[in-house]
């Protein structure tokens, strides 16, 4: 498996990919997801170099978005603070589950972070689906609070205010890095 920057042509590939991960979301019985998110939000975020690709030859096995740019209103200002990369997105195809790959995209997340000079991997998740927050618990991340107050980014209430975060370090994610490096953080 090798990592790769996603381009502008993966546009409409990443809104379908997102599209099958809530609906397989919905048949858990979570609405995370459930309102699309904007194409040019997303187009925005590949220009910049932000979201990534795990690609099994030419097949897209997951993304992961990684950003050192916080959603507004989460974290306090001792903790913007910190040199931090923020995780959003993070989706593996149903081809691929129960493999570990959205272990090894957070493991891979964690070296970036390390690379460029952060100290945390920080991420918000969805406030009611228990069970994802159980998996970045036992991806190493720890709580560190709910915030329910805000809107979301795609309209609507705050509905991802579970915030949690991970030291960055070196990390043995198995993955073939094909993305350029990482651009050093300014404290």
């Amino acid at each position: 498996m090798r990592i790769t920057s996603a381009t502008p042509e993966d546009l409409q590939h990443l809104l379908a990919f997102r599209q099958e991960a809530a609906a397989w979301i919905s048949r858990l019985g979570s609405d995370q997801w459930s309102r699309p998110y904007p194409a040019d939000r997303l187009l925005k975020t590949i220009e910049q170099g932000t979201v990534f690709m795990l690609r099994d030859g030419e097949k897209t096995a997951g993304t992961i978005t990684l950003t050192p740019d916080a959603e507004e209103g989460l974290w306090t200002e001792e903790e913007l603070a910190e040199p931090s990369l923020f995780v959003n997105k993070l989706t593996v195809s149903r081809d691929y589950a129960g493999e570990n790959w959205g272990g090894r995209l957070l493991d891979w997340a964690s070296s970036r972070g390390y690379r460029a000079g952060a100290k945390w991997i920080r991420l918000d998740a969805w406030t009611t689906n228990e069970p994802l927050q159980r998996y970045y618990l036992d991806q190493g991340f720890q709580h560190v609070r709910t915030v329910l107050q805000g809107n979301a980014v795609n309209g609507g209430p705050r509905v991802s205010g579970w915030l949690a975060q991970r030291a960055t370090s070196e990390t043995e994610h198995g993955l073939a890095d094909e993305t350029p490096s990482p651009e050093p953080l300014n404290a």
